[in-house]
């Protein structure tokens, strides 16, 4: 078969379910790492990555062995994936809140994220399932229930589709992982300049409150060993002196010498990927190490 698409020029087509090996092994596999959520991430034992999402571990499973059988050279494209927003009791993760949270993050994942770690330059091409539940298809609840609006033209629930709808894009998180991912790009104190390239930098979030910026920016610049000399008194991006600006610098230092991968710009909810280079005063932020 993949010889076939080789010789035609064709994609492979995969449908990626994060749910269903979320939903058999629950036990093992966090939500929030079903879910595009902050988390510690796994470690590949086979290639050594760091996955912060089933999603890209699922895509890249199938990378490494289309590798495997020497053909790198296919493209793929992902034809379904979603998260069913009603379940039966026996369906673990199956409800409103996991549904817009995975179809939300994987969406903000997409326009911001790039590829995956095993392919870093090569950017997906995804199709969500589906666009209204199935109410007469058969078997489990799951089944009919994966659409983003209901037979009557409802809407199930709000996610965004764009880049400018992210930026009022909130993630609740259900109670199994508590409390409230409030998520915003470049604020008060800085301004944005458009962007082409694809490329992407990580700004703080100046809604989450000074206490727990004030945390990251410390982590960021000392644990994180991001670059924060550009940020002290009398260095090029001292001014405006602010927390936000200071804050946006460093994460973003971070975010760049972690190689852009997905949950290295989170902070905890103090930060935020944006695709348009932020600008605070006359500092321009680094886009590579």
């Amino acid at each position: 078969m993949l010889e076939f698409l080789r010789q035609t020029g064709s994609y492979l087509m995969v449908n990626a379910y994060p749910f269903f090996a979320y939903e058999a092994n629950s036990d093992v596999i966090s939500l929030d790492y079903a879910l595009f959520r902050e988390n510690p991430g796994v470690v590949d034992a086979g290639n050594g990555l760091r996955y912060f999402n089933l999603f890209d571990a699922q895509i890249d499973a199938v990378f490494a062995a289309m590798s495997t059988l020497k053909y790198n050279d296919i493209k793929m494209v992902v034809t379904e994936t979603g998260w069913p927003s009603k379940g039966d009791e026996n369906e673990i993760g199956a409800s409103v809140a996991n549904a817009a949270a995975y179809n939300g993050n994987l969406v903000r994942r997409i326009l911001t994220g790039g590829g995956t770690p095993l392919r870093p330059k090569a950017d997906l091409d995804v199709f969500l399932f589906a666009l209204f539940n199935e109410n007469k298809k058969p078997g489990p609840s799951s089944e009919r229930n994966y659409g983003l609006f209901y037979p009557n033209e409802e809407k199930v629930y709000d996610i965004p589709f764009t880049v400018e709808g992210l930026k009022n894009y909130r993630d609740v998180q259900s109670p199994v992982t508590g409390g409230v991912r409030v998520s915003t790009p470049v604020t008060r104190g800085g301004s944005v300049s458009p962007s082409s390239s694809g490329q992407t930098w990580c700004v703080a979030n100046g809604e989450i409150g000074k206490e727990k910026l004030q945390a990251a920016l410390d982590y960021a610049c000392g644990e994180g060993q991001a670059d924060c000399h550009p940020i002290q008194p009398g260095a090029t991006c001292y001014d405006p002196n602010t927390l936000v600006a200071h804050a946006s610098f460093a994460f973003n230092s971070y975010y760049q010498k972690k190689g852009r991968v997905i949950g290295t710009c989170d902070f905890q909810g103090a930060a935020y990927v944006v695709t348009q280079a932020p600008r605070f005063g006359k500092c321009e932020f680094p886009t590579g190490y």
